[in-house]
């Protein structure tokens, strides 16, 4: 695949102060959280947040979507476009404000509750985005077999799968019963 084929995703700057003020609420809740709230408000939220900001990573390629993101501990996803059964574009109140939206996916073989499902948040343009997946989805799933990289090998192993079941006919034939 040639980097013409892949399609970046930019994100929003605006999610950093979400995400600062996301995980500051949360330390809040705890109550026992508070003290580490009051440090992560005074500058160490947004540190976090720009270096957060910074790894975000988003690529859309012909046959996979790939996503990455973190600081100390990196998670890296990629989901096989064919995978892919829905994209929900979650846009609430509280994203509103940030002008930020969520996209979530579910993929083939996860049931709902599972954990493991990507979710995007802060994608500039969700909307186009999620069109360009599935758009890339349906070409992917329209796309005659026979055209990839790997004809050949698909061909070569039919024509050996072909042998076989020929090999296989002519000795119950010739089995004297």
């Amino acid at each position: 695949m040639t980097d013409d084929n892949i399609i970046r995703a930019q994100f929003n700057p605006l999610i950093k102060p979400f995400l600062v003020l996301k995980i500051g609420w949360v330390m809040i809740m705890t109550v026992v959280g508070i003290p580490l709230a009051v440090i992560w408000f005074l500058g160490v939220g947004r540190w976090w947040a720009q270096h957060y900001f910074d790894r975000l990573e988003c690529q859309l390629g012909e046959k996979s979507l790939r996503y990455r993101k973190g600081i100390l501990v990196t998670t890296e996803k990629t989901i096989p476009l064919e995978n892919i059964q829905d994209v929900t574009f979650v846009e609430g109140p509280i994203l509103r404000r940030f002008d930020l939206s969520t996209l979530k996916f579910e993929t083939a073989g996860h049931s709902a509750g599972q954990a493991s499902d990507m979710h995007l948040t802060g994608i500039i343009d969700a909307q186009a985005f999620r069109a360009k997946i599935m758009t890339a989805r349906e070409a992917l799933r329209h796309t005659p077999r026979g055209q990839g990289a790997d004809a050949q090998a698909e061909l070569e192993l039919l024509r050996s799968i072909d042998a076989k079941l020929g090999d296989l006919v002519d000795l119950l034939r010739n089995k004297k019963p």
